[in-house]
């Protein structure tokens, strides 16, 4: 169907809501002349702006929350809580404290590694199936992790590989669903989502430790593992997308994006110090004379300020922007890092570093999915995270045993909490080296130092 045209409006939103391959010529002056086709149906699928706004915010789009949010329960509090079992497996002399921190790092390093093809998988099977595919890695990694706990490799393929693998598809699942069910309130509900793995991070920190009292290392594990799966799975089947994602999951144009490379790289150095208090907590109480059930107590309070800090955040986002809050999240974490956890020698100020801390770590994870989306919007949404979170594969994987490395390289834990600082003022620099590559980004979106971005 073809029409010719000066000044009679044409329906364009009707004729391309049917489906139609409308093609126009525009006559202007009897000078100009161009041609737009539309109708492609997945473009139209694919495009939210042209949504009604009463179908965000509201009805389904909660029930979305709750569902990620119980999954990000058991994939992020199970990885927040390692410290538990890393300082138990270290007491039983398994390996050294550097090697266990590799344990870890390897399963939460699949958020990274896999982030291209998780999202691949998730185009081809859907959220729905996705996300059950990977609930049931999550679960099995800690179920067979049950009958590892001799063995050093065993153990890097059943809680690093196989759980790590369920970690990164849940990541990426939960992670951009939400945007398609949110506009006003997204970056709320992004900070809701994650404030399970903060629940989940204390409330599986203390199970983790009463469970290791009464049956041992190897029944906790089963059991975690049971209870993953008995939560997680019905959780998955109420994910429903709204739009079906056709978009490339490698987008070549936005490495010519500057945006995109500050944004990849801050991301990246970002990552090198979040593992390090959580999986050194434990140790470090320890060292300073704290008994291990108070030092699984910490890390609990640790993941609970974590998902305040998400919520907190995520809230943030909204009110002064996405980029502003990261920003201000990674200047907090590098600051309580380098300021307040060395002169911390007994437990109240470690206690208000773990609060400090735990707030802005949560917040990284609040504000970078708000970040990437308020950036390139919900039709990229997926693509630009996959490709960020790709960045962040070596902090992750290495951040850790780099502070493990440094621990022991000062004399380890035998030498008392002298030897955390230079660990310390590692994990600190890094967090506040990300927040000048996160500043170029803000600098490139407003010039204004208090404008809202």
């Amino acid at each position: 169907m073809s029409y010719t045209a000066t000044n009679t409006p044409i329906e364009l939103d009707t004729l391309s809501s049917k489906g139609t391959n409308l093609n126009i010529s525009v006559v202007a002056s009897g000078t100009a002349h161009s041609s737009l086709t539309l109708g492609q149906q997945d473009r139209v699928q694919e495009s939210s702006s042209d949504d009604p706004d009463e179908l965000y915010d509201r009805g389904y789009a909660w029930v979305i929350v709750a569902a990620c949010s119980t999954i990000t329960f058991f994939f992020v509090g199970l990885t927040y809580s390692w410290g538990v079992l890393q300082a138990r497996l270290a007491s039983e002399n398994l390996a050294p404290d550097s090697t266990l921190a590799f344990i870890g790092s390897t399963a939460s390093s699949f958020v990274a590694f896999g982030a291209l093809i998780n999202g691949r998988i998730i185009r081809l099977l859907g959220t729905r199936n996705a996300a059950l595919l990977a609930c049931t890695f999550l679960g099995m990694g800690q179920i067979l992790s049950g009958w590892a706990t001799k063995n050093v490799g065993a153990l890097f393929v059943t809680n690093g590989i196989i759980m790590g693998f369920g970690i990164g598809l849940c990541f990426m699942s939960c992670g951009t669903l939400p945007v398609q069910y949110f506009r006003r309130r997204q970056g709320l509900a992004n900070g809701l989502v994650y404030a399970g793995g903060g629940v989940g991070g204390g409330v599986l920190s203390i199970s983790m430790n009463v469970l290791i009292d009464r049956v041992g290392i190897p029944w906790t594990f089963r059991i975690l593992g049971f209870v993953t799966l008995g939560a997680t799975l019905p959780a998955a089947m109420l994910l429903k997308e709204r739009t079906r994602r056709t978009s490339p999951m490698i987008e070549w144009s936005l490495f010519k994006d500057p945006k995109f490379i500050l944004l990849s790289i801050g991301g990246g150095i970002a990552t090198f110090p979040l593992l390090v208090p959580p999986f050194f907590i434990p140790l470090y109480a320890t060292s300073i004379g704290i008994n291990t059930n108070v030092g699984s107590a910490l890390l609990a309070l640790f993941n609970l300020a974590s998902a305040f800090g998400r919520v907190g955040f995520g809230q943030l986002c909204d009110l002064v922007g996405p980029l502003s809050s990261l920003l201000i999240a990674l200047v907090v974490s590098a600051l309580s890092m380098l300021a307040v956890w060395p002169v911390s020698a007994s437990l109240a100020p470690l206690v208000v570093f773990i609060i400090i801390n735990g707030l802005a770590n949560g917040g990284f994870f609040a504000t970078m999915p708000t970040c990437v989306g308020h950036i390139y919007g919900p039709s990229r949404m997926t693509t630009a995270l996959a490709m960020v979170v790709s960045a962040w594969g070596f902090g992750y994987f290495m951040g850790a045993p780099i502070a493990g490395y440094i621990l022991e390289r000062y004399g380890g834990t035998e030498a008392g909490r002298a030897a955390f600082r230079p660990a310390m003022y590692y994990a600190g620099s890094m967090s506040l080296g990300s927040a000048s590559f996160v500043a170029g980004v803000r600098h490139l979106m407003t010039d204004k130092f208090f404008s809202f971005v």
